[in-house]
């Protein structure tokens, strides 16, 4: 029992530091646009199959608050929602985020219950780490921003004019989910279904 406790606590603090590194380097984001897609819904779904949806939540807020403080300088996009508003802006990033891991985990262990492969349901976890983080923020981005002057400025002159709600999410998540969705499901199964056999052995 201490040393599966022991291993938790490892991989935990693994995979925070995985978390750190790639949010403050060039590997946890892609930028097209005026669009940052995240590749850290990736250990933050691998946490969440591996130990547990409390571990999916703890990273989860982890990826959360990196991302919350990309938004003083190093975003964009976030440095325009901080100048609307900062705790609207936290909003966005923290809860959302938080929420996304502790789901994938639920999510994860529901499919595993049914699941006689033991492979779908690391795949589905990761799939839906990525497609729950796009839902979440998204939505909190529309329902805290939308009406807000310096945010339609912003839309329009990055993504278009005169666009609705659902014009702007089929822009927005539209490039997002054709990347993010495939690398998360690939890479968090992958990754997941091999560490899980390597633990196993």
């Amino acid at each position: 029992m201490r040393n599966e406790k022991t291993i938790k606590m490892v991989q935990m603090a693994i995979l925070i530091a995985v978390l750190l590194v790639m949010s403050f380097t060039p590997l946890g984001y892609l930028h097209i646009g005026p669009l940052s897609i995240s590749l850290l819904t990736i250990p933050v779904v691998i946490g969440a199959m591996l130990i547990g949806p409390g571990a999916g939540a703890v990273l989860g807020a982890v990826f959360g608050i990196t991302s919350f403080a990309q938004c003083f300088g190093a975003d964009p996009f976030g440095g325009m929602l901080m100048g609307i508003n900062p705790f609207l802006t936290f909003l966005v990033c923290v809860p959302t985020r938080t929420l996304m891991g502790w789901l994938s985990g639920v999510i994860f262990q529901a499919v595993k219950k049914v699941d006689k492969t033991r492979t779908v349901a690391y795949f589905v976890g990761g799939l839906s780490g990525a497609i729950l983080n796009t839902i979440f923020f998204m939505g909190m981005l529309i329902l805290c921003f939308w009406n807000a002057e310096g945010f339609q400025a912003f839309v329009q002159a990055n993504v278009g004019t005169g666009l609705s709600i659902g014009g702007f999410l089929i822009a927005m998540v539209g490039v997002n989910g054709a990347v993010e969705a495939p690398v998360a499901c690939v890479a968090g199964g992958a990754i997941s279904k091999a560490v899980s056999k390597a633990m196993k052995m």
